[in-house]
């Protein structure tokens, strides 16, 4: 499947890590997808009921992050996945997560993780 809709930098924040500072407070991350489904109904119909609603893709990530917790970024991704994939008409989806401020010594700006899931 060609068609995806692409979603990018979508930021929420989220308690996801291994380290005690890192549990204690939620933390600034950036979500990148990329959903793979049909959209040719809606190229030509011009009407929401025939694509995938990237509102509510967006909702459902903020969702994953204000209510869940999360070791590993992996994990944090793979739980989007697994939700996205499970809305009518995804085919497919490529996920990145990407955590603003990693706790490392060196310069850093990001650390992310992308996975790819398909039904």
């Amino acid at each position: 499947m060609s068609d995806r809709i692409e979603l990018r930098g979508l930021r929420v924040t989220a308690t996801c890590g291994v380290l005690p500072e890192e549990k204690a407070r939620r933390q600034p991350f950036e979500v990148d997808m990329d959903v793979h489904a049909d959209l040719g109904a809606a190229s030509l119909s011009d009407d929401l009921a025939d694509t995938v609603d990237y509102g509510a893709l967006c909702a459902l990530v903020a969702g994953i992050a204000d209510t869940e917790a999360f070791d590993l970024l992996e994990r944090f991704a793979g739980r989007v996945a697994e939700d996205v994939l499970a809305v009518p008409g995804v085919d497919a989806v490529t996920v990145v997560v990407r955590k603003l401020r990693p706790p490392v010594p060196e310069d850093l700006a990001t650390s992310a993780v992308r996975i790819h899931r398909t039904t």
